[in-house]
């Protein structure tokens, strides 16, 4: 019997170590629907990461429980390498502050494998609005107590969190108007229904290069490499800082040469000239990192987001 046995054993231990059979596609779960921003950047991933491979890398857009049922289903999934977890910050930096049953820990649950890009937030007013820097909306907000709404993409989101940070740098009482999505508060900035918005950077770009709207600051500790006159909230006296990004995940277990492959062809993919493009294009700044640095990147923003997450007081069934 133990004759029987090892070859098989060898044949198994074989596809572990390169990363399941040399036929078996590599499945890129998304837990956000097709067609976002995000989602086109998981497929930037997913082809250099076929050619790199010699083999299919198919995303699958596993949608639910806002991204929740996707990274269960990596969770879940075999740590052969034929599994991979394309996410934003949030499901795994964020919604353990936010959820009681997560039904899965971020850290001990999968491995790092690479930061992808990232991306930042910003303030911008209506044209309506007598403020053409941050300490001017502070002011203005200030004497218009009655006029201190923010729209967000909705409540839970980063922006959502960012803003309350910034009502409690400054010691205005904001009030949050959640949307389902940027489009619909940048259309109430834009008729004057509403006088600011905090959204990622790239959904706000093109009004603001218009004339339209007018983006005060943005989030990141460095300036948006696509508004290098627009300052940092740092840069303009309010001690907060905060960025999104995406990155690559595996569940817990998949062999070390395995997601040192992965590391390999995404870090080497973000140097490609033409692959930078199509990611700045979408909005996004490419990275790569170490596997290290991921997990390190993980743990600082999971504790980073956690007072905000607090002093928002916001529940799941806000959403």
């Amino acid at each position: 019997m133990k004759r029987m046995l090892a070859p098989v054993l060898a044949l198994v231990a074989g596809l572990v170590s390169s990363g399941g059979s040399a036929t078996e596609a590599v499945r890129l779960v998304m837990p956000f629907a097709a067609g976002s921003a995000t989602d086109a950047l998981s497929r930037v991933i997913a082809d250099e990461l076929e050619t790199g491979l010699g083999r299919a890398v198919v995303v699958e857009n596993k949608t639910g429980a806002a991204g929740r049922v996707g990274v269960q289903a990596v969770k879940s999934a075999a740590p052969d390498g034929a599994t991979l977890l394309f996410t934003p910050i949030a499901p795994m930096a964020v919604y353990q502050h936010v959820y009681p049953a997560l039904g899965y820990n971020p850290v001990q649950d999968f491995e790092p494998v690479s930061q992808v890009a990232t991306f930042d937030f910003a303030v911008a007013v209506g044209a309506e609005i007598p403020a053409d820097s941050l300490s001017s909306l502070v002011e203005w907000l200030k004497a218009h107590p009655g006029r201190a709404n923010y729209g967000t993409p909705g409540a839970g989101t980063l922006p959502h969190f960012f803003a309350v940070l910034f009502g409690r740098e400054t010691g205005l009482d904001l009030r949050h108007v959640p949307y389902r999505g940027t489009s619909a508060a940048v259309n109430d900035l834009l008729t004057g229904q509403l006088p600011m918005v905090f959204t990622n950077t790239g959904e706000l770009l093109e009004l603001h290069k218009a004339g339209r709207i007018r983006i005060l600051a943005t989030s990141n500790t460095s300036r948006s490499p696509f508004l290098a006159g627009v300052p940092t909230f740092q840069e303009a006296g309010y001690a907060i800082a905060g960025a999104g990004w995406h990155g690559v995940f595996a569940p817990r277990g998949t062999p070390a040469d395995v997601l040192d492959r992965f590391n390999q062809l995404i870090t080497a993919a973000l140097q490609k000239e033409q692959v930078k493009e199509r990611i700045i294009a979408m909005g996004f700044e490419p990275t790569g990192t170490s596997r290290s640095r991921l997990a390190e990147i993980l743990n600082r923003d999971a504790a980073m987001w956690a007072p905000a997450v607090k002093a928002a007081r916001f529940t799941p069934d806000q959403q």
